[in-house]
């Protein structure tokens, strides 16, 4: 009992691994020299498809057992994030969705308010009541209830999980060894109608990144004037796969800023020496 334990230990470990090795090697920069991958992660990856329309008209099935499509959540006027995980996973996916947990916790903006968040499972065994009781396990963990309208669960059938994957280039593959699937980790941040805006790698997800990337996506929709300022002062680094400062942007934006206060500094010292003039000029004779 205790080996057979040790081993599917071992081989969860051993999954994990495989996961986030995947998803390190999906961000091998265009041009840059791609090793083979180990026997293990063949079939296995992330292939960014930048601004790809997403087929809304995909039908799945919700945590409460409805039929949907993605069209339901997709309004044109809030950005959505779309995770790709399977419900039994034994612990790559529970990382990733803690992660993003702990990610949003940091954020003010709340799923069902500025943003959406899909979760659809790529397994087409599972079924609803899985994923209800997946959804109420994180959004315990989450502790904001109002974000129960937000966050959808979703399990469908093996066409519809097929197209919305090869869409987004989450390639995966069942070991038949281990009885589990291999697959990379990475949220996709999608725009308000449905294409693909950026790509999120790893299991932890720093709050800035997440701000910055519903932002892009929203496309102006969401976010204040200053997050749309900052968001000119950053780019995304696929390598380093966050938003890092752009140096050539905080120049221009120091460089309008400087031009603004010295423009307001020569305008208020006119008005001031205009008014000096005014007074010192003598009075008209009667």
């Amino acid at each position: 009992m205790i080996a057979d334990r040790c081993k599917w230990t071992f081989r969860a470990n051993l999954l994990v691994v495989t996961g986030l090795l995947a998803a390190f090697l999906a961000r091998t920069a265009p041009g840059q020299r791609a090793e083979p991958l180990p026997p293990a992660l063949k079939g296995v990856g992330i292939t960014e498809h930048l601004n790809k329309p997403i087929p809304l008209d995909l039908q799945f099935t919700d945590e409460e057992g409805r039929r949907v499509t993605l069209a339901d959540y997709f309004d044109g006027e809030h950005p959505v994030i779309l995770t790709l995980n399977y419900y039994r996973c034994p612990m790559l996916c529970t990382l990733q969705l803690n992660g993003l947990i702990d990610g949003l916790k940091e954020l003010a903006w709340t799923p069902g308010q500025q943003f959406e968040i899909v979760t659809v499972s790529f397994d087409p065994a599972e079924k609803p009541a899985l994923a209800k009781l997946k959804k109420q396990n994180y959004l315990g963990s989450y502790d904001r209830p109002e974000a129960a309208r937000g966050w959808h669960f979703l399990t469908g059938d093996e066409a519809n999980i097929k197209t919305l994957t090869d869409t987004v280039g989450f390639s995966y593959r069942w070991d038949e060894e281990s009885k589990q699937w291999l697959h990379a980790a990475a949220v996709y941040v999608c725009t308000p109608t449905g294409r693909t805006s950026r790509y999120l790698y790893g299991v932890m997800y720093e709050p800035q990144d997440l701000r910055l990337a519903l932002v892009e996506a929203g496309q102006g929709k969401i976010g204040s004037a200053l997050d749309q300022i900052i968001l000119f002062c950053f780019h995304y680094d696929a390598e380093a796969g966050r938003y890092a400062p752009a140096a050539w942007n905080i120049m221009r934006a120091t460089g309008v800023l400087t031009v603004i206060v010295l423009g307001t500094i020569l305008t208020l010292l006119w008005i001031r020496d205009s008014r000096r003039s005014k007074r010192s000029m003598p009075e008209p004779d009667p």
